[in-house]
């Protein structure tokens, strides 16, 4: 007896989490695929605020350098579910006051668009953080040396600062990654349809809570291990030409 109800629980789940009606697995699927769009999309974007905060950290003018201090420590302070609310709701209202001002009426701001702009400020503070402590971590030869040749700044980043300070870089990188996956979830609370909300969703109307909350935590699993192999590769090429530490006993 207890076999028969473990496969007719089993098909039950499957039958849950099929593809096509009415099962709920295109939904699931659905909301991954709008949880990576907006992860990638904050995940760049934090990098390129990131890449500029450092820089404008270490070798920015005082002003500069305090308002991007305030800027990280306001951030890395506030928990990241009232960023969001603050950010999105605060943020979407004034583009609409500044559109209605110059005359072109309200702006309907696509939810993607959305996610992508406030978990990219967000990632942008640790970002900033992270590649200002990889740059400080490239020998300073190098950078001497570069400007000896007469490399202006923004070559000597391309060229010189940024494949240096990668391999110091790509652990915490990757972390920002990890969590930029995750904190899509949280876009939930101002009813963006990513996976958690999907979930949720699917869960509320057949209640099997375990078995879709148990699938949404695989898909995020599978995304981290994933992502991991990715990062793997990515710090090998980073760290090419250099010497390896096995064997050193450090």
């Amino acid at each position: 007896m207890e076999l028969i109800l473990e496969t007719l629980g089993l098909a039950k789940s499957a039958e849950l989490l099929s593809l096509s009606p009415p099962g709920w697995g295109g939904n699931l699927l659905r909301g991954l695929v709008n949880s990576l769009q907006i992860a990638f999309g904050a995940f760049g974007f934090g990098l390129i605020i990131g890449l500029f905060g450092a820089s404008g950290k270490l070798y920015g003018g005082v002003v500069l350098r305090d308002l991007l201090a305030i800027y990280t420590t306001v951030i890395r302070a506030v928990p990241e579910l009232v960023l969001i609310l603050i950010l999105y709701y605060v943020g979407t209202d004034l583009i609409n006051q500044v559109s209605q001002a110059l005359g072109y009426g309200r702006v309907e701001i696509s939810g993607v668009v959305a996610g992508i702009w406030v978990l990219g400020i967000v990632q942008g503070a640790y970002a900033t953080e992270v590649l200002r402590g990889a740059i400080q971590a490239v020998p300073t030869g190098q950078i001497e040396a570069a400007r000896a040749y007469g490399m202006p700044p923004m070559l000597l980043m391309r060229r010189v600062t940024i494949p240096a300070m990668m391999s110091y870089a790509t652990p915490g990188l990757a972390n920002l990654w990890l969590i930029a996956t995750k904190d899509t979830a949280l876009l939930a609370i101002v009813g963006f349809s990513e996976l958690t909300l999907e979930t949720r969703q699917a869960a509320s109307s057949t209640r099997a809570y375990f078995t879709f909350f148990l699938a949404a935590g695989a898909l995020y699993l599978i995304v981290t291990l994933f992502s991991g192999v990715i990062f793997a590769r990515i710090e090998k090429w980073a760290r090419r030409g250099q010497p390896s530490l096995k064997g050193t006993g450090r």
